[in-house]
């Protein structure tokens, strides 16, 4: 199905920059290929957990004068939240360690395609 697809892909780029309809629509400044590497970039860490819980464990301080004993069941909330949110982040770590996250590192990306490089430079 994938090998389809490519094939597809290639009959379709070939067909854009051929002059048998006339001008080519497309004018490729570079070789329509993939690099044998991956930008190495960082993954973007998501979005902040528990902002609820201290946002409204701040608001308990702030009315308080900043006394946790009058806060304290704003504080086990927020601390609760937190290790729930740590522990949904290494369940989610050990996932993507083990391949089943569908998503490579940069590292990686780069050493499968050192490893099987882009054979066929022309398109």
């Amino acid at each position: 199905m994938a090998m389809q697809s490519g094939i597809a892909l290639q009959q379709k780029v070939s067909r854009l920059l051929s002059k048998q309809h006339g001008k080519p629509v497309l004018k490729p400044n570079k070789p329509l290929a993939l690099k044998n590497e991956v930008a190495n970039r960082k993954l973007k860490k998501g979005e902040a957990t528990c902002v609820t819980e201290m946002s409204l464990l701040m608001a308990c301080w702030k009315q308080n004068d900043f006394k946790d004993a009058l806060c304290s069941n704003e504080v086990t909330t927020f601390y609760k939240c937190v290790e729930r949110a740590q522990a949904e982040m290494r369940a989610k770590g050990n996932q993507q360690g083990a391949g089943q996250g569908g998503r490579l590192l940069p590292k990686q990306a780069t050493s499968l395609l050192k490893r099987y490089p882009n054979l066929s430079q022309e398109v």
